[in-house]
């Protein structure tokens, strides 16, 4: 499996674009999974169904299943910052041909960094890139307005077909190796 990861700012419209390449992956043929950090709580059980219930009592996994699709929710005794983003990955089908990661911008997997330029009266934002090594690209949909000359290749954010051609012509830079370099894990 291929493993990617996209990072930006808040409002950049990362999810916007990974919606549109995860389904040009999937008009090519392809099986696509997701890792997404998120910065609150959330729950994606019903309070009230047998499922919330089993969670509610005190079960330390869940695992619903239907005949079109199967949730595994997992309750942690006390917060966990320290999961890297390898364990996570651990968790998904490995015949899967591409994992695309959303946030994690800490992590060492060849990510794609989202640029847009700010809205007016928003701080200013730097490019990741010249202090990250594992960002392989800059995605943006004005490269007149990025904060610096860009080293990198530039992708356009509104072209989701180009970004996957310039991933499956560089895909063997993504092949997932599930030790990370240095064996360091990097949390969230």
């Amino acid at each position: 499996m291929k493993a990617i990861g996209f990072a930006g700012y808040s409002g950049a419209g990362k999810t916007t674009v990974l919606e549109q390449i995860i389904r040009v992956l999937r008009e090519r043929g392809m099986r696509v999974s997701v890792v997404k950090h998120a910065h609150h709580d959330v729950d994606v059980d019903v309070p009230g169904k047998d499922s919330w219930r089993h969670r509610k009592a005190g079960a330390f996994e869940v695992l619903l299943v239907t005949e079109k699709r199967m949730a595994l929710m997992r309750e942690f005794e006390a917060p966990r910052l320290d999961l890297s983003v390898h364990e996570m990955l651990a968790e998904l089908d490995p015949s899967v041909d591409w994992v695309i990661v959303e946030g994690f911008k800490q992590s060492e997997l060849p990510k794609i960094e989202i640029w847009r330029e700010p809205a007016a009266g928003d701080k200013p934002r730097t490019l990741r890139y010249p202090e990250d090594a594992a960002i392989q690209a800059v995605a943006t949909d004005d490269p007149g307005c990025l904060p610096r000359d860009c080293t990198l290749p530039v992708l356009d954010l509104n072209d989701p077909a180009k970004i996957v051609e310039w991933m499956l012509a560089n895909g063997a830079r993504f092949e997932y190796a599930s030790t990370p370099p240095n064996n360091q894990e990097n949390p969230l």
